[in-house]
């Protein structure tokens, strides 16, 4: 599982120009499920992102959780982040699950964040999106979760 999170001061989805999913301050997820993926890794990388102290403080540093500022959360199922480029030019997505599964592991990431943060909009899975958002700082990670484990 990948995923891309992105500090934001706000963000939102659209699809067939319908606003589906919007927040103020806190993080748009960009996620990624691949074909190997499990419940484990879906939970470890929900605990992971809702923890992480991105936000700054009094102080200026980056000291605070999601919880501590009282965050938002938009989820946006990403597949192309498990594109293989490593032959050629065009990008391969085998390694990326298959929609079914690859759904469930998005729903039940979605879930996972739910219990942890108040608002919490989503994207539409499998469909064609149109994202924006005002990264704030910009203050960009990237998390790829292997075996359970963060990478």
């Amino acid at each position: 599982m990948k995923a891309v999170i992105q500090r934001v001061t706000e963000a939102k989805v659209e699809v067939a120009g319908e606003t589906v999913g919007r927040i103020g301050k806190g993080l748009m997820i960009l996620l990624g499920a691949a074909a190997d993926d499990t419940e484990a890794e879906c939970s470890k990388m929900a605990e992971k992102i809702t923890a992480l102290r991105i936000f700054e403080d009094e102080n200026g540093k980056t000291n605070l959780s999601l919880s501590d500022v009282g965050g938002e959360v938009l989820v946006v199922s990403q597949f192309t982040l498990l594109a293989d480029c490593h032959k050629g030019n065009r990008p391969s997505f085998i390694n990326a699950g298959d929609p079914e599964k690859a759904e469930q592991l998005y729903e039940l990431f979605v879930s996972m964040i739910k219990e942890k943060v108040t608002n919490v909009g989503t994207g539409r899975f499998g469909a064609d999106m149109k994202v924006s958002l005002v990264n704030d700082g910009p203050f960009t990670i990237v998390l790829d979760c292997k075996e359970g484990k963060i990478l």
